[in-house]
């Protein structure tokens, strides 16, 4: 990381949190929707729940944690969590476009 900003106190550092919040939280969503995008290219359950699609984005996301100065181990456990939500997502997408 290039730039924190070094606060001088706790609602300072409560503020720089919960603008991170914010940011986070959009990220989310916008993933989301790339989400259910995918589900309409996809012609099978297998490739709904894309077990070497998300060994790559777990293996990706740990290194660049490291990279950057995030705990590997916290990142792919996030990870895991949102891509079994999304996989259950995209998966209810999926089968509402093959039942339609």
């Amino acid at each position: 990381m290039d730039f924190i900003y070094q606060c001088q106190s706790l609602d300072e550092v409560r503020a720089q949190i919960d603008r991170i919040d914010q940011q986070l939280v959009a990220l989310i969503a916008e993933r989301g929707l790339y989400v259910e995008q995918a589900a309409g290219f996809k012609r099978n359950d297998a490739e709904v729940e894309g077990g070497k699609r998300v060994d790559q984005v777990i293996r990706r996301v740990t290194r660049l944690a490291g990279e950057l100065g995030a705990d590997p181990q916290l990142t792919a456990e996030v990870y895991r969590t949102m891509i079994g939500h999304f996989i259950r997502k995209e998966m209810a997408v999926f089968h509402q476009r093959q039942s339609s």
